[in-house]
């Protein structure tokens, strides 16, 4: 009898950076870095001075993401909180939003 493959479970996470994130191009390396990667969602300003990012995909493509814009940004983020989520499937790209 064959096997059959099953896609990854798809999730997703809220993430909120704190630090010096906002005016330093975060937003637009972050969406640069998703379009390397399997995932969809936006990254966002937020008006306390945080930034806000929702990206949907597999738990292993989004922790791979996360640690590359963790990495990139790690001397500027000085708090970073993740809240995995049930996926909205309604993106279709990763974008930023102003």
């Amino acid at each position: 009898m064959p096997t059959t493959q099953l896609a990854p479970p798809t999730v997703a996470a809220l993430v909120y950076y704190t630090g010096r994130v906002q005016g330093v191009g975060f937003r637009a390396t972050a969406a640069d870095i998703a379009r390397s990667h399997d995932v969809t969602g936006w990254v966002k300003n937020l008006p306390d001075g945080r930034v806000s990012l929702f990206a949907e995909g597999s738990r292993e493509e989004l922790e791979v993401f996360l640690r590359v814009v963790r990495k990139q940004w790690g001397g500027h983020v000085h708090a970073e909180s993740v809240d995995w989520q049930a996926p909205t499937g309604r993106f279709h790209s990763f974008d930023v939003v102003r």
